[in-house]
């Protein structure tokens, strides 16, 4: 079992930025690949960005290219997620999320790919 808790969110002017943190519990975070999500009220679960267990790929949403960078690191059992640029629409409940079942090698983006869920963070974006 692996246990993730946001952190991070929270109210910010628009070009404005934040970074979300997501500790994960366990000794096998190495092993798993790791995404953010975000679901805006009345909208479906999306995908935002995520990296493979070793760090060496990632892969982002089109929304947010060049906006945002998700990054890990291994021996704090933790991932990031670096928002710059912010926008009114990036309004959300971010969630971070782990899966297992493909050894961290394959970035999924789509949130049934993932095995593990955190409780999400708010993040909320004035114009």
């Amino acid at each position: 079992q692996v246990q993730l808790v946001e952190s991070g969110g929270g109210l910010v002017q628009g070009g404005g930025s934040l970074r979300l943190s997501c500790a994960a519990s366990g000794r096998s975070f190495r092993n798993y690949a790791m995404g953010w999500f975000r679901q805006a009220p009345g909208k479906e679960r999306e995908f935002v960005a995520g990296i493979r267990s070793g760090g060496g790929s990632t892969n982002y949403a089109d929304s947010v290219k060049d906006r945002f960078t998700i990054s890990r690191d291994n021996a704090k059992n933790t991932v990031y997620l670096q928002m710059n640029s912010l926008k009114p629409e990036d309004t959300a409940v971010y969630y971070c999320a782990a899966e297992s079942r493909r050894g961290g090698l394959r970035i999924g983006t789509q949130w049934y790919e993932y095995d593990y869920w955190g409780q999400g963070t708010q993040v909320t974006v004035s114009s």
